[in-house]
């Protein structure tokens, strides 16, 4: 009986958050029972084997690139904001809108898995003699072989673009599957790296299943799953690293008195799963995860407002799907991440797309930076959390003396003039 009640007691505050939700306000979800997260010896060396890919993959990567002036090194910096919210004065800007190669967080995953691949393709076809430097699967015998391989994923732009850019650098061929949500730019833009595009009339979990099926079995084929890959994800982990380091080089290391609240947008789910992963791994409870998605797309909002034991569409709870945070736009959360971090995660903000265009807007002329919708989420996140935060007992104490980490996940590739129209007045 008492167990009923209190499925009752959520079910109903569930509804709640799902009509505000419909209406297109500001929602917050607040984790009722934090969990430790589960990090295993095995978790722990794959992040480990992804930071050190990586590593072996720089000079290579800076050879392909040359004219972005860099050291191949797949790092952002990290950067005060001026006029944040109020009483929000500590707050810093993860600047993955300003990755090298492909100018957002998908330079992280999505190349990672990439270079598993590539790392495949050399150990089976020995195209690297021992202790031969990695820059020689750019000599034409190499070549020859990789193009002969392909990889496949599907995509709403960013990742996509990702995978087609370093793919076609490398010589292999790309296959990208683009969702109904994915902006005509950015098809144009893979087509121009000769990458293959591939249209879909349907919503991105559709087109991830449809992707998934279409590369099965195919001759020298590997498909990317944004939805199930642990490449993507531990390829994002490693980017945990990189924070702490930044953060102990200001003297901000995150402590229970003093927490880092990271504001992280979230699509199906694998970046902010793999970077929260990776951050709790380090800092336990001193890190506060905000998971950030459009109100009509809030699919780990819903998951976890209903429990977080399985993902749910939100078709389901009368949501449509209809945001400019074309990233964000996905339906369905990944069941992987879900099980993965879904019982660590803190908070979940849903924002609506008005508010990711005034901070948008806030960010270019406060700041200088250059924000697609989906990156600016996490900005417009910021105030609706902490207004309910300092409602909950376990956060009230914590949140005065935190530090704010807002992700910026992409926004430097956008064009002029997509960019200047979602910011004008």
């Amino acid at each position: 009986m008492g167990s009923q009640a209190k499925q009752t007691k959520v079910d109903d505050q569930a509804a709640l958050l799902f009509a505000r939700l419909r209406a297109g306000a500001s929602t917050v979800w607040l984790n009722p029972a934090v969990s430790a997260l589960n990090v295993t010896q095995s978790d722990r060396d794959e992040i480990q084997c992804a930071a050190e890919r990586f590593a072996r993959f720089e000079p290579l990567l800076r050879k392909l690139f040359p004219g972005q002036g860099w050291d191949g090194r797949i790092v952002s910096g990290l950067a005060p904001y001026a006029d944040p919210p109020a009483d929000m004065a500590d707050t810093w800007i993860k600047c993955d809108h300003a990755l090298p190669m492909t100018g957002s967080i998908k330079a992280r995953g999505g190349v990672h898995e990439l270079l598993c691949y590539v790392e495949k393709i050399a150990r089976d076809e020995a195209l690297l003699a021992p202790g031969e430097p990695i820059e020689a699967l750019l000599e034409p015998q190499a070549q020859a072989v990789l193009n002969l391989h392909s990889v496949a994923v599907a995509s709403t732009g960013n990742l996509g673009f990702s995978i087609g850019l370093v793919a076609r650098a490398l010589g292999l061929n790309a296959e990208i599957h683009m969702s109904i949500d994915a902006k005509e730019w950015k098809k144009e833009r893979l087509r121009a790296l000769d990458a293959k595009v591939i249209e879909h009339e349907c919503h991105y979990t559709e087109t991830v299943a449809r992707a998934r099926v279409a590369s099965t079995g195919g001759q020298r084929v590997h498909f990317i799953d944004d939805e199930q890959s642990r490449d993507l994800f531990f390829g994002y982990a490693v980017a945990a690293q990189e924070v702490a380091d930044q953060l102990a080089e200001r003297d901000l290391t995150p402590s229970l008195e003093r927490p880092l609240v990271v504001y992280l947008p979230c699509g199906v789910g694998g970046a902010p799963g793999g970077v929260l992963f990776g951050l709790k791994a380090l800092f336990g409870a001193a890190v506060v995860g905000v998971f950030v998605e459009p109100t009509q797309s809030a699919s780990m909002f819903a998951a976890l407002a209903l429990g977080g034991r399985e993902t749910v569409s939100i078709h389901e709870i009368g949501l449509d799907n209809d945001t400019i945070a074309d990233g964000l736009a996905v339906p369905r959360v990944s069941s992987f991440v879900l099980e993965k971090v879904g019982q660590a995660i803190d908070a979940v903000v849903a924002v609506p797309d008005a508010d990711m265009l005034i901070w948008m807007r806030h960010a270019h002329h406060a700041n200088g930076l250059r924000l697609e919708p989906s990156a600016a989420a996490a900005l417009a996140a910021m105030e609706p959390f902490k207004a309910q935060g300092l409602g909950s007992p376990s956060l009230a104490e914590r949140l005065p003396q935190a530090v704010h980490l807002v992700w910026a996940t992409g926004g430097s590739a956008l064009p002029d003039e997509e960019f200047y129209k979602a910011i004008a007045d």
